[in-house]
């Protein structure tokens, strides 16, 4: 009998060999991690009018058919403009068995440049989501909304991870493992709507930075070169002058951090979502997924903070030191993965406190 939860890496290689995932080129050696699968922009962009979803009974290739406003070539790299919404079919499909659904998210350093993402499906009516026993192509829509980027064929934007019935913990299971293995750095930590609550850090460490604001009218970032780019040319870094608050101005981009480390054991994986929905101030652009292992000892994740990608709308708001942000869900995986995410895999972000993404360097 198949076991619920997470599908780990090995069931995700499983899934290729049993032809229910297929790709157009060969696996890169770290495309599957421990809980997820990266996926590759294919050869081909099509710059659209607006975003959309095709629905019940539609292709997405349908829609590209009537929306497209220009077509090109990823073979080489291209550059993808702020303000302008793409489509890009992905390398990768999809013949998922009956009983395994998938959702998709941008991945880590994607969030931290602002690049907008989501994947769509044919016949799809939610986006980042993929219903069990799809079988057909899967697309990326790309938005760059601060940077402009260059992108190519095989650089990898988003992830996707797969599962097998409900596993999502309720606020008991949740508190149970708190208990047992600390999931957040509290000592009374906010358990309630079915996740565990994150707090924003203003406070600062010991030179005061408390996060970074992104500049206007920068270079492009190439998205598959690593400490290529200076800090200093693409941020503007924040303190905290004593007041323990910031000032989110109208859609300006920031970088800020969690005041509490995160712990995500082995034998579960978690995503952040929003804290409340219906507060429209000011919006956390989540890279949501945590794979096993971060922030987990072992792995070399002590002290493994969040950071958090946050746009304020329409009017300016005011964040305060300790203000909930974001809540963490945990789901249990099907098996433990054979790689954790850190020491195992050398990860970019175990271990981090407030930090860029890795395509920046301060020197």
């Amino acid at each position: 009998m198949s076991v619920t939860g997470i599908l780990p890496d090995r069931e995700i290689s499983g899934l290729f060999d049993a032809g229910r995932l297929a790709s157009a080129r060969p696996l890169d050696p770290d495309q599957i991690q421990p809980a997820s699968l990266d996926l590759r922009l294919g050869e081909t962009a099509y710059r659209v009018r607006a975003s959309f979803l095709p629905g019940p009974g539609s292709l997405v290739s349908e829609k590209l058919d009537r929306l497209t406003l220009h077509e090109f070539s990823l073979a080489e790299g291209a550059v993808l403009e702020t303000g302008c919404v793409y489509i890009v079919p992905l390398m990768e499909s999809l013949a998922l068995p009956a009983d395994v659904s998938a959702s998709a998210n941008p991945k880590s350093s994607t969030g931290r440049l602002d690049i907008f993402t989501r994947v769509l499906t044919d016949n799809g009516v939610e986006f980042d989501k993929i219903a069990a026993g799809y079988e057909g192509p899967l697309y990326l829509e790309v938005s760059p909304r601060t940077f402009p980027i260059l992108a190519r064929a095989g650089s990898r934007l988003s992830q996707i991870r797969f599962r097998r019935g409900h596993s999502l913990l309720d606020e008991t299971a949740l508190s149970v493992l708190h208990e047992a293995q600390t999931l957040v750095a509290s000592d009374e930590p906010n358990i309630s709507n079915g996740g565990i609550a994150l707090s924003i850090d203003l406070a600062g460490g010991e030179n005061g930075l408390v996060g970074y604001r992104a500049k206007h009218h920068t270079g492009l970032v190439d998205v598959d070169r690593k400490g290529a780019f200076k800090v200093s040319d693409f941020w503007e870094p924040l303190y905290n002058h004593g007041a323990a608050e910031l000032v989110l101005d109208p859609d300006e981009f920031y970088i800020l951090v969690s005041r509490e480390a995160v712990h995500v054991p082995p034998a579960y994986a978690a995503e952040m979502t929003p804290f409340d929905p219906l507060v429209g101030e000011f919006r956390v652009h989540y890279a949501g997924f945590f794979d096993p292992g971060f922030g987990h000892t072992a792995a070399g994740g002590t002290g493994s903070r969040a950071v958090l990608e946050v746009r304020s709308h329409e009017v300016p708001f005011i964040l305060d030191h300790g203000q909930i942000v974001g809540r963490l869900v945990y789901e249990k995986m099907a098996a433990k993965p054979d790689a954790l995410y850190g020491a195992d895999l050398k990860s970019n972000y175990q271990g981090q406190a407030l930090k860029l993404s890795k395509h920046f360097t301060a020197s």
